[in-house]
């Protein structure tokens, strides 16, 4: 393989001779072989409008001259264009693992540095040139590695969170919506415990997934506005702004709310900003939450779809691959599996956040020393949501179908229609009544007209399942 020799403040270091970084990227890439995961390349790609963001800043500020303005933002144009059109390709010049420093230093300088290379270049220079465009100097200007990973985390974060989940979330709450309205008018036994209760209607039961998913919703949208309304840039090494102009910050949150669709606002105290990640435990938290909800509707359909003849087979799910190797013609709930494992993840994810952020850990004085693990974990668990629940609609919930002799039929067994007995003949004697229906095998309804413990006319009313599910 060619190689080059790159310089940085530590000396030479020897580079591939094809890739965009230098010598500090190397270093780091040597120094850090550990899980061989990259930092993910949606976080790349907020750099990337970073780093424009911040040229263009400093051009209307007049600390960046023209030419040099204009090279930054077409080689961060490329960098993006490239990102989206060839991940792979691009991805080989961000090579840094996950678990580096932990402020996202090398991460920082790694963009630096890309963008440097890309800009000499355009300028008819060498790679590894830093003229006309230097990666600390110009790149870098009026910035810190400490406030640069922590902002561009949060830009990834929250772009993710509009672009994908949210619409994906939407889609599944439309989705389940739909089904609360095609079958609100059957009735079937509700569960509590496992155990037969009062009758549900399954419109009322779906309905119930639906307003979950809509509630995911507005939390996606509250975890999208904690990242949103605290953007450290500005802050620079410690949160004084040492080195950058007062309205440094403020001008790049515009420029990068124009080019997201998404308001970002300077963080108003750069000391709590930098030296903590309190906003994005907040917004892992809303996603950990969401994850909870998936896995509650996954489980519960994985239950009433159970069987198909030994089991509750309310519900048919959509057969989508062979179910055993060993038993043939079994089907499986897999839709369900893939979804409760997502969820497994996301909350493992979230428990690392956490970790990361606490106060000796990674908290420490005036930063956040754990930040690209938590920028994993946290973009990871925005694609496993997202993705997730699109999978959940597209592979199960739109061809999910209701056995309704099955669900219907359970209704009249149940011995908890004595619930609405016990108004008339209270709640010790309505005991008795299940107790001792199940002891005979009979019906609530059998055993009362049996035994001539209510008028029949009166009876038929009580136990009138469709109005149960409606009392008042």
């Amino acid at each position: 393989m060619k190689t080059r020799i790159e310089r940085d403040s530590m000396g030479e270091m020897t580079v591939p001779a094809h890739v965009l970084y230098g010598a500090s990227t190397q270093r780091a890439v040597l120094n850090f072989p550990v899980s061989g995961r990259p930092v993910p390349p949606e976080v790349i790609a907020a750099f990337a409008q970073l780093k424009r963001a911040c040229a263009e800043s400093n051009l209307e500020l007049k600390k960046l001259d023209q030419k040099r303005a204009r090279l930054i933002f077409k080689a961060c144009d490329e960098i993006s264009a490239g990102l989206e059109s060839e991940p792979d390709k691009w991805m080989e010049h961000f090579p840094i693992d996950i678990f580096q420093t932990g402020s996202g230093t090398s991460t920082n300088m790694n963009a630096n540095e890309v963008v440097s290379n890309l800009a000499c270049k355009a300028a008819g220079k060498k790679i590894g040139a830093k003229d006309p465009v230097h990666p600390n100097d110009h790149v870098n200007m009026g910035q810190s590695s400490n406030d640069t990973f922590p902002t561009a985390m949060q830009v990834a974060a929250a772009a993710a969170i509009k672009n994908n989940l949210i619409p994906a979330l939407k889609y599944l709450a439309k989705s389940l919506k739909a089904k609360a309205r095609q079958w609100d008018k059957i009735v079937k036994i509700g569960r509590t415990h496992l155990m037969d209760a009062t009758p549900i209607r399954l419109g009322q039961e779906f309905s119930g997934y639906a307003a979950q998913a809509e509630y995911a919703v507005t939390r996606a949208e509250r975890a999208m506005k904690r990242l949103a309304e605290n953007l450290p840039l500005g802050g620079t090494a410690v949160g004084t702004g040492i080195n950058t102009h007062p309205r440094f910050g403020r001008l790049v949150a515009a420029r990068l709310s124009k080019a997201t669709g998404v308001k970002f606002t300077e963080a108003p105290n750069h000391f709590e900003a930098q030296a903590t990640r309190d906003c994005v435990v907040a917004a892992s938290g809303e996603l950990k939450t969401i994850a909870v909800s998936l896995s509650k509707i996954a489980n519960d359909i994985r239950w009433l779809g159970s069987g198909p003849r030994c089991g509750l087979f309310e519900l048919s799910l959509p057969a989508t691959q062979p179910g055993s190797s060993i038993m043939p013609g079994k089907v499986n709930p897999v839709i369900c599996e893939s979804v409760m494992m997502v969820a497994c993840q996301v909350i493992g994810n979230d428990a690392a956040i956490t970790t990361a952020a606490l106060g000796g850990i990674g908290s420490l004085m005036e930063l956040n020393v754990a930040m690209p693990v938590m920028a994993d974990d946290l973009i990871t668990n925005i694609t496993l949501i997202a993705n997730a629940s699109t999978m959940f609609v597209d592979k199960l919930v739109k061809d999910l179908k209701v056995n309704k002799a099955i669900a219907t039929g359970m209704v009249e067994k149940s011995l908890m229609m004595c619930t609405s007995l016990a108004p008339e003949i209270g709640y010790d004697n309505a005991a008795k009544v299940a107790k001792n229906a199940f002891a005979s095998g009979q019906t609530v309804r059998e055993y009362v007209l049996e035994h001539k413990l209510v008028d029949p006319k009166k009876l038929d009313e009580l136990l009138d399942a469709r109005s149960m599910t409606d009392p008042h």
